[in-house]
């Protein structure tokens, strides 16, 4: 008969407790056992002394037999003295199972579906708009020609000066002739002009406006 010491659960849903018992490794987890060496209480504290208790005597006579401890048994033996637990190393431990790879490709081809999803419309949507700046400033449309010949309407024409319209300079007045300057006319002695230190008058001719004056006053 092989002997085991193992786990055996109990306690309530949620609230383990276990026992740690010899029994055939034959029968079932939580059927007959031989014999209660320890327990352990996963819900205390791991520094907590109540977490594991063995019965070292009864453990070590167990082991003398020939019964082989489980892994979780080989632990908290590890811990107390009683039996060295040799080192392992699997590296393929953390690695995912068969069907977690499949779940963890097919989420990521989901994924790269989606982004490009998304992209596609960006893009559209960035060459439309390229598309229609691009047009707005190769040709004015009519619209915009509207607009600017409204604006001009309604602008008020700014004067120009051009040189015709700027005003004429003036012309500087002819110089007057100098008055000390005699005139040819006044070369010699005038014919019209009374001889010198005569004093008398001429006396009005016929028709003249003078004579007809004196005519009227007498």
């Amino acid at each position: 008969m092989a002997l085991s010491i193992r786990l055996s659960r109990g306690g309530s849903k949620k609230r383990p407790y276990y026992r740690i018992v010899v029994a055939d490794s034959r029968n079932a987890r939580d059927g007959r056992f031989i014999e209660k060496v320890g327990t352990y209480n996963p819900l205390l504290a791991k520094d907590s002394p109540e977490r594991v208790k063995l019965d070292t005597d009864r453990i070590q006579h167990w082991l003398g037999v020939g019964a082989q401890p489980s892994d979780r048994v080989l632990r908290f033996l590890d811990a107390a003295g009683l039996k060295e637990r040799p080192a392992r190393n699997n590296p393929k431990k953390a690695e995912p199972g068969e069907k977690a790879k499949e779940r963890i490709e097919e989420r990521a081809k989901k994924e790269a579906e989606a982004a490009e999803a998304a992209a596609a419309p960006k893009e559209e949507a960035e060459a439309v708009v390229a598309e229609e700046v691009e047009a707005a400033t190769a040709e004015p449309t009519a619209e915009a020609e509207t607009v600017t010949e409204e604006v001009a309407e309604q602008t008020p024409p700014v004067a120009e000066e051009t040189a015709d319209e700027a005003p004429a300079a003036e012309e500087p007045a002819a110089e007057a002739a100098p008055t000390d300057q005699p005139d040819a006319t006044d070369e010699g002695e005038s014919a019209e002009a009374p001889a010198e230190g005569s004093d008398d008058v001429a006396p009005p001719t016929e028709g003249s406006p003078e004579a007809a004056t004196e005519e009227k006053a007498e």
